[in-house]
């Protein structure tokens, strides 16, 4: 999830190009909160949102599928751009589910979240981590960096997170060796190999990904690389010629989109990737549609790679 945390918390940090009080805009206003809370596909309605000590924030969270989840929070500090801490869930008739602390800090111009959820005992916070995995809860965290990306920048981006449990120069030759990326990278069901392989800033790459019934292929272009922190390249689909082409099932998707890879080490033994996939170049309307209705595809497709990566790392 995170840097270390107590067996019954779980701690999310996260770092916002961002400055400070925009961050905790985006918190704090219910207008900027329904833009981004919550789950890729979840959308919320806030029914009261009094922010004070003792104030309480009540809204209903919609699932994808037409379910409404109530949710309640009472505020226990407040302290501007500096301090939220809340209980989470719970009313008259039961207790609390956790109790939420998070702390913002400037840093360089920029935002960092530090955010722990405390739970009753490490089986009820194992359970959550679980829960939230399988939700894709901490797709909220990245939904928030793209709001803020959108609503400063007007930059239309993907973002998302995972945190491994390995040393920080073992995940970056994960991305940068062209064997051990042909491990992980590819959809399930796929198979990955290099045809040209030159993994350096100005350098390329030409692979093919292939399964009994598709066979496709892509070139990358690496724009920078900055060992063990930093990786940034463009991709574009082409032909076995390299003739640049479209995707084979979405010839509406853009052609070239650049990702940025930035590896943060959260410990001796465990590094945070965060990817920001955004397109590059020109696109028309209907392309750069397509790119933000597939957000939640998209999050499907990482995070079955990086199930993969994670199998790879622990073996």
């Amino acid at each position: 999830m995170s840097e270390f945390s107590a067996p019954n918390e779980i701690r999310i940090v996260r770092m916002y190009d961002a400055p400070l009080q925009a961050v905790w805009d985006a918190w704090t206003d219910p207008a900027q909160v329904a833009l981004w809370w919550g789950p890729r596909g979840f959308t919320i309605t806030t029914h009261s949102k009094d922010l004070r000590v003792g104030g309480h924030w009540t809204y209903t969270m919609h699932g994808p599928d037409g379910t409404d989840y109530p949710n309640s929070t009472l505020y226990h500090e407040v302290e501007p751009l500096r301090k939220l801490v809340y209980d989470h869930g719970g009313n008259a008739d039961r207790p609390p589910l956790f109790r939420v602390t998070v702390l913002f800090d400037e840093v360089d111009g920029k935002t960092r979240m530090d955010m722990t959820m405390a739970l009753a005992d490490a089986e009820t916070a194992a359970q959550t981590r679980t829960f939230i995995r399988h939700a894709n809860g901490e797709s909220t965290w990245d939904r928030l960096a793209e709001y803020l990306g959108k609503r400063l920048e007007d930059e239309e981006k993907f973002v998302i997170n995972r945190s491994f449990e390995a040393p920080q120069d073992v995940v970056f030759d994960m991305w940068t060796t062209p064997e051990h990326l042909a491990r992980w990278l590819p959809p399930a069901g796929m198979e990955m190999r290099f045809l040209r392989a030159d993994i350096r800033p100005g350098g390329g790459s030409f692979y093919c990904m292939s399964n009994p019934m598709i066979t496709m292929y892509g070139r990358a272009q690496y724009e920078e690389i900055q060992r063990p922190k930093l990786l940034v390249y463009t991709q574009q689909f082409c032909d076995e010629h390299e003739n640049i082409s479209r995707h084979p099932m979405a010839p509406t998707w853009p052609e070239t989109m650049r990702t940025k890879v930035e590896f943060n080490a959260e410990g001796p033994n465990r590094t945070r990737v965060t990817v920001t996939w955004d397109v590059a170049g020109k696109a028309t309307a209907e392309e750069l549609a397509v790119f933000l209705e597939h957000r939640s595809s998209m999050t499907q497709g990482w995070s079955g790679s990086f199930d993969k990566l994670e199998a790879v790392l622990a073996a």
